[in-house]
């Protein structure tokens, strides 16, 4: 399975960036892709495939999580970035096998 991340980079505080994590190549099939971030990879947010969706306390309201089943993409929306939103961020899928893949992450810096 190959995981694709993009669109990363530097924002201000209250600006925005989206996220996009692609899975191609041959896998099993997926039931949930998210996004987590850091060291400890905290969850930021989950969407599974039949559509529940799950956030973070400290970006709910602000980031939103979507996917694009046909293409196994999933999108993160941030806005109203904070500093404290800086790190790196990193796309996980979750295969119904019980495998998990994750990319190699993408570094997003919120600073003035």
């Amino acid at each position: 399975v190959q995981i694709v991340e993009s669109g990363g980079g530097w924002a201000q505080p209250g600006g925005s960036l989206r996220l996009t994590c692609t899975v191609s190549g041959s896998h099993s099939e997926i039931s949930s892709m998210g996004w987590y971030r850091g060291r400890q990879r905290e969850l930021v947010a989950d969407i599974q495939s039949a559509g529940p969706k799950i956030y973070s306390g400290s970006v709910k309201g602000r980031f939103t999580i979507s996917r694009d089943t046909a293409t196994n993409t999933v999108y993160l929306q941030m806005n109203s970035l904070k500093p404290e939103d800086t790190a790196v961020y990193y796309c996980n899928v979750d295969h119904k096998s019980g495998e998990r893949s994750w990319g190699q992450g993408i570094e997003v810096t919120v600073s003035s």
